[in-house]
């Protein structure tokens, strides 16, 4: 028998290594930074270090940094967590250790820097909470574990809680990238071509409209005419009257905001 530790985590370490070297430890001032806490600093940057999100991480255009919260631990065996007060089920993150690691990571911020947790209880996570990000300094996002984390934490430092979705994962770390993702292309320069992120799904409220691209047919279906005739005028009426009937069909909610304001 082995005396090697079973995991399944190692595989996804190892893919992890060479992205991480995007992210180096020389600090640009001035620039966008997402500082993430988390147990598994090796998630990162993950997909973030891949396409135009790292390529503009290896330009500079924003910074990623993580804050491994395992040496933050307790006593001999690094505890990070601790059995809930009042009993229950699970483990909770305990505030003596993520206090300072909190305290560590925001040592050096400047302005407006928000700290948010990463929760199925807080806000929903949408593209106006992904700009307002995007005209931050930066952002410290905070990968929760187990049950939670103690809420002294939180009413102590004054932690947004955002949620990606009315579903729970094991971890912030999924999260914490789709929500960096979503900002970071928002910064200028990013995506290279500012104006696509005005013409995208949720921009205006409303959901994007229907996108071709050559063969003019395919399997039997055509471009629609309109958007082959060269008449721009006709083909942005045709997007906006497609992007609003897909919005009343697919997404109610959204239409209604949208009608009633």
């Amino acid at each position: 028998m082995s005396d090697t530790p079973k995991s399944f985590g190692r595989k996804s370490v190892q893919v992890s290594l060479k992205p991480r070297d995007l992210m180096s430890e020389k600090k640009l001032a001035g620039v966008w930074t997402a500082r993430i806490i988390t147990l598994f600093p090796n998630a990162f940057p993950g997909v973030l270090g891949e396409s135009l999100t790292g390529k503009g991480l290896r330009e500079g255009k924003w910074q990623l940094e993580t804050t491994d919260l395992r040496p933050f631990g307790i006593g001999k065996h690094k505890n990070v967590d601790d059995t809930p007060a009042g009993g229950g089920a699970g483990m909770v993150l305990r505030a003596d250790v993520v206090g300072p690691a909190i305290e560590e990571t925001m040592q050096d911020t400047r302005g407006n820097w928000p700290i948010v947790y990463l929760s199925p209880r807080g806000k929903p996570f949408n593209q106006a909470i992904a700009r307002a990000w995007s005209e931050c300094e930066g952002i410290t996002l905070l990968c929760g574990r187990f049950e939670g984390v103690d809420e002294r934490v939180l009413e102590h430092y004054n932690v947004q809680e955002v949620s990606l979705g009315d579903f729970v994962l094991t971890g912030g770390e999924i999260a914490a990238q789709a929500m960096i993702d979503a900002t970071v292309r928002l910064l200028p320069g990013v995506l290279g071509n500012d104006a696509s992120t005005e013409e995208e799904s949720h921009a205006n409220g409303l959901l994007e409209h229907p996108q071709y691209t050559r063969p003019a047919e395919w399997m039997g279906r055509s471009i629609p005419d309109v958007l082959m005739s060269g008449h721009h005028g006709n083909v942005e009426k045709w997007r906006r009257e497609m992007s609003e009937k897909i919005t009343q069909e697919r997404r109610p909610d959204m239409w209604k905001r949208i009608s009633d304001a």
